[in-house]
C-alpha cells in the first residue's frame, strides 16, 4: 500500500508523520503543490504486456491529465525482474543514479501501473518519502529537490508524462542528503508486525 513518511531534513531518524491514508497523503502533498491521485488499476502487467497495452488501459485518465496539465509526451518505463547478471548490474547502476538528489526544469509526472517506487521530496525543511504503488499518480513540481529509490529488487511499470520533447533531464545538486535518509527497504522494514 501507498505510504507517506515525513521527516525533518536535518533529522532523518525522526518521523513527524507516517500514514497510508490516501486522503491525508494527498492533502499533505497538495500543501506543497504536489499532486497525488489514485487511478483504478486495470489488470495485471507482466513481461508480455507491451507499452501500447499499458497506455491503452489508462488512455482516458492520461488524456484528461495531459489536457489539464499541458503535457505532450507520454511513454512507459518498465523495470521487471530478470534472472541474469547483466540485469542486476544495470539495476544497481540505475538505482545509484536516481538516489542522488536532483531536480528538473519541468514537473516530473508518474503513474504507477504496476509495482512500486519511492520518491523523496525535499520541501520546506522536511523530506516527504512517498512510496507509490500501482494506481498512484504523483506529479512533482519543477525545481523540487528530490530523489527516487526503486529498491533492491525493483519491479515497476510507470507511465511518464512530459511537457517537453527532451523527456527526463536531471539537474543533480551534488548534495549528499539522500545518503542520510532511510532507503525504501528500510522504510518498509519499519512497518509494525502483528
Amino acid at each position: 500500500m501507498t505510504l507517506l513518511q515525513v521527516m525533518p531534513d536535518d533529522a532523518p531518524q525522526r518521523t513527524l508523520l507516517r500514514t497510508r491514508d490516501h486522503q491525508l497523503i494527498a492533502a499533505e502533498l497538495a500543501a506543497h503543490g504536489v499532486l497525488f491521485e489514485r487511478w483504478p488499476v486495470r489488470g495485471a502487467i507482466d513481461a508480455d504486456t507491451g507499452d501500447d497495452a499499458v497506455l491503452a488501459r489508462y488512455a482516458t485518465e492520461g488524456a484528461q491529465l495531459r489536457a489539464r496539465a499541458g503535457l505532450r509526451l507520454v511513454d512507459v518505463a518498465t523495470l521487471l525482474p530478470e534472472e541474469n547478471p547483466a540485469w542486476r548490474e544495470r539495476v544497481a547502476q540505475s538505482r545509484g543514479t536516481f538516489l542522488d538528489e536532483h531536480r528538473h526544469a519541468e514537473d516530473e509526472v508518474r503513474f504507477f501501473a504496476h509495482g512500486s517506487g519511492c520518491f523523496y521530496l525535499r520541501l520546506g525543511g522536511r523530506v516527504y518519502a512517498v512510496l507509490c504503488e500501482a494506481g498512484d499518480l504523483l506529479s512533482v513540481p519543477a525545481a523540487t529537490r528530490h530523489w527516487f529509490d526503486m529498491g533492491p529488487h525493483p519491479e515497476f511499470v510507470a507511465i511518464r508524462f512530459f511537457a517537453q520533447e527532451d523527456g527526463w533531464v536531471g539537474d543533480f545538486t551534488g548534495e549528499t542528503i539522500a545518503r542520510r535518509f532511510p532507503l525504501l527497504d528500510d522504510l518498509l522494514a519499519a512497518e509494525p508486525t502483528g
